[in-house]
C-alpha cells in the first residue's frame, strides 16, 4: 500500500490542507493589519484615515485604468498590423496607405460605389403609426430595405471609402479599423473577379483569427451604439452596417465569417432582440427602427435568417401567452412591451416572406421544434386576443399563414 493511501493517510492529507488554509487566512489578516498600520503612519495631517484610504484606492484604480487603456491601444494596433499583413498576403499589389487603397487601386476602382442607406425617415418619426398596411412600410423600412438590398450586392458595386481614423470621433474609432479591413477584402474580391488583380483567398483560412477578431470588434461597436443610439444616424455608422451585410452576403467571403464567427453573430442577434424588447425610452421608435433594419439585413444570409427566425418565434409566442394570461385574469399588461413586440413581428414576417419567395430555401432549415411550439393552439390564442388586441392578433395570423404555406410548398 502506498503511503497516505489508507484511512490514516487520508486524514493526514486533509489535515495538511486545512493547516495550509489556516496559514493563508492568518497571513491575509496580518497583511491587512500591516497595510492599516502603514496607512495610519503615512497619513498626511488634515486627512482622516478613511479619506486617505479612499484617496489611495482611487489612485490605484486610476493607474489600473491607465494600463488597461494602454493595453487596449496596443491590442488594436496589433490587430491593424495583422489585418494589413493578411491583405498583403492575399493580394501583394493591394497595399494600404492611410486606411485607403493606393492610387493605382483607386484608379482601377473608378467611380464605382454606393450611397449610404437612407435613414431620413427617422428624423421625423413620432412612433405613432400603427396602421394595418404592410408592416415595414409603417416604420419607413420598406424603402430603406430595398435600397440596402441593392447596396449589399457586391457583384455590382463597391463600397465607398471609410473616413480616415483621424476624422472619426472616439465612438467611431473602434469601428473604423474593422470596417476598413472588411471593405478592403470586398474590394479585392471584386477586382479579382473582374481579372484586374490576382488574389489568394486561401490565406483567410490560414489566419482566421484576424477575420474573427475584426468581425467581433465591429459587432461589439454596433452593439454599443444600439444600446445608446444617437440620431440622426451618421453616414459612417450606416456604412459600417452596409460593410457587414455586404461581407456576410458575399458568396465567396461569407463562409469564412460563418465558420469562425457564428457564435458571435448569434450573440449579436440576441443582443439586438433584447434591445428592442427592453427599450422603454419615450422616443425609442427611431432606435427600434435602426435595430429592426439591421436584423432584417442580417436575414439576407440564409443561414443567419434561419437562426434568426428560430430566435424570434419563441419571443413572439411567449409574449402572446403572457398577454392571454393577463387578459384571462383581467390583469394590467405592460404597454411598452406590447409596443415593442411589433418590430419583432414585422421582422419575423419579413424574413418568412423572403423565405417563401425563395424556392431554393427550405423552411425546414430552421428549428422545427420552435415552429411546432409556435403553432400549437395558436388559433385559440388568436381567437381570444382578437377582440381586445386586433393588430397583434393579425400579425400572429399572418405569421402562422406564412409558416403553414412554407410547409405546404415543401410537402
Amino acid at each position: 500500500m502506498e503511503p497516505g493511501s489508507g484511512p490514516g493517510g487520508g486524514a493526514a492529507a486533509a489535515g495538511a490542507i486545512k493547516g495550509r488554509r489556516e496559514n493563508e487566512v492568518w497571513h491575509l489578516k496580518i497583511s491587512k493589519l500591516a497595510l492599516a498600520f502603514a496607512i495610519i503612519h503615512s497619513k498626511p495631517p488634515g486627512k482622516s484615515c478613511k479619506e486617505y484610504t479612499e484617496h489611495l484606492a482611487k489612485t490605484v484604480s486610476e493607474r489600473d485604468f491607465g494600463w488597461k487603456s494602454k493595453v487596449e491601444v496596443l491590442e488594436a494596433e496589433v490587430l491593424r498590423l495583422r489585418q494589413e499583413l493578411l491583405l498583403n498576403k492575399i493580394c501583394p499589389r493591394f497595399c494600404l496607405e492611410n486606411g485607403k487603397p493606393d492610387a493605382s487601386a483607386e484608379t482601377l476602382l473608378g467611380q464605382e460605389g454606393i450611397n449610404p442607406v437612407s435613414y431620413s425617415s427617422q428624423l421625423e418619426d413620432s412612433g405613432c403609426d400603427v396602421s394595418n398596411d404592410y408592416a415595414f412600410d409603417s416604420l419607413g423600412i420598406a424603402s430603406d430595405f430595398h435600397q440596402s438590398e441593392h447596396n449589399v450586392d457586391t457583384s455590382k458595386c463597391l463600397l465607398e471609402g471609410v473616413p480616415p481614423l483621424s476624422l472619426c470621433s472616439t465612438s467611431k474609432k473602434s469601428l473604423t479599423v474593422p470596417v476598413q479591413f472588411l471593405q478592403h477584402l470586398l474590394e479585392i474580391r471584386k477586382l479579382s473577379e473582374e481579372g484586374i488583380l490576382q488574389a489568394d483567398f486561401t490565406e483567410l483560412e490560414n489566419d482566421s483569427v484576424t477575420v474573427r477578431n475584426s468581425v467581433s470588434q465591429l459587432l461589439d461597436g454596433l452593439t454599443v451604439f444600439y444600446n445608446s443610439p444617437k440620431f440622426p444616424v451618421s453616414n459612417f455608422l450606416t456604412e459600417a452596417v452596409s460593410v457587414l451585410i455586404s461581407f456576410i452576403t458575399n458568396n465567396k467571403l461569407s463562409n469564412h465569417v460563418l465558420k469562425k464567427c457564428f457564435k458571435k453573430l448569434e450573440e449579436f442577434k440576441k443582443n439586438l432582440i433584447q434591445i428592442i424588447l427592453r427599450n422603454s425610452s419615450v422616443n425609442r421608435f427611431q432606435a427600434l427602427h435602426a435595430v429592426s433594419h439591421t436584423l432584417v439585413l442580417l436575414g439576407r444570409n440564409n443561414i443567419l435568417r434561419n437562426s434568426l427566425i428560430s430566435l424570434l418565434l419563441p419571443e413572439v409566442r411567449k409574449f402572446a401567452e403572457q398577454l392571454l394570461q393577463a387578459q384571462q385574469i383581467q390583469a394590467m399588461y405592460d404597454i411598452t412591451q406590447y409596443e415593442n413586440i411589433f418590430p419583432l413581428c414585422m421582422i419575423l414576417e419579413q424574413l418568412l416572406q423572403n423565405e417563401t419567395e425563395e424556392s431554393n430555401v427550405s423552411s425546414a432549415d430552421y428549428d422545427g421544434e420552435e415552429k411546432i411550439r409556435f403553432l400549437e393552439n395558436l388559433d385559440q390564442i388568436i381567437l381570444h386576443l382578437s377582440d381586445e388586441f386586433p393588430l397583434f392578433s393579425l400579425f400572429l395570423w399572418r405569421v402562422s399563414v406564412l409558416l403553414n404555406s412554407a410547409q405546404i410548398q415543401i410537402d
